[in-house]
């Protein structure tokens, strides 16, 4: 996309005058390492990479994404019941804590923000224990197999959801 698109493109939702989003982006366990963590099943960009796309298409959809990771099950819980009255909704890459967790699936449950599930690789073209998401019951919806796209295909969604 050329500069003068984006900035058209950016103009154009400007102009709509939208009020700002504020959405709280969580990345699970052994995110910290994608970039190097077998690439050929989670891709190449860095964290800080799909971090930088993510505000960037925040700003696109004329809102702002709040990134945070953490490999402690206890952090995750803890950000999104922080979330209540913070952020309008929630975009997760729970990594393995999605096949483990029902502490994370209760706490989306609780704040009832609008939640959307996001993983990297297929996770239903996996081994089989990763088949079955605790978390994917109380989402809106579950986004998977698109690499870092799958990213940023849930802030959209989400974004459309909460605008509607």
């Amino acid at each position: 996309m050329s500069v003068l698109c984006a900035v058209a493109k950016i103009s154009k939702v400007w102009e709509l005058n939208l009020p700002a989003l504020s959405i709280l982006v969580l990345h699970g366990p052994n995110l910290n390492l994608l970039g190097l963590r077998e690439p050929g099943i989670y891709g190449s960009l860095t964290l800080a990479e799909i971090n930088r796309l993510l505000e960037s298409k925040a700003m696109e959809l004329q809102a702002e994404v709040l990134p945070m990771q953490s490999n402690h099950e206890g952090v995750l819980v803890d950000a999104i019941h922080g979330a209540l009255g913070k952020h309008q909704g929630i975009v997760i890459n729970a990594g393995a804590y999605t096949h483990t967790s029902v502490a994370l699936r209760d706490a989306i449950a609780a704040v009832n923000l609008p939640t959307v599930e996001v993983h990297l690789s297929n996770i239903y073209r996996r081994e089989d224990f990763r088949h079955h998401s605790y978390i994917a019951p109380v989402v809106i919806g579950q986004i998977s197999g698109f690499g870092a796209q799958s990213y940023l295909l849930g802030l959209e969604a989400l974004v459309y959801y909460l605008r509607q």
